[in-house]
């Protein structure tokens, strides 16, 4: 699979957050409160941070 098989949207709904991620075998959808939005938006920045740590790494 490569990137342009892969595509991530978000909308408001009433009530909460519509995360739709489309990809070559169909689509997931998450719906998320305002708070579950939130943790997830913590958690991806603090996930990304420890990843581009890992990338600046080098291991002899």
């Amino acid at each position: 699979m490569t990137e342009k098989d892969r595509k991530i949207s978000v909308d408001i709904e009433r009530h909460r957050l519509r995360v739709i991620i489309n990809h070559a075998e169909g689509e997931e959808i998450i719906k998320l409160n305002v708070t579950e939005a939130r943790d997830l938006i913590e958690a991806l920045d603090a996930t990304l941070k420890d990843y581009e740590q890992r990338q600046n790494l080098r291991i002899d």
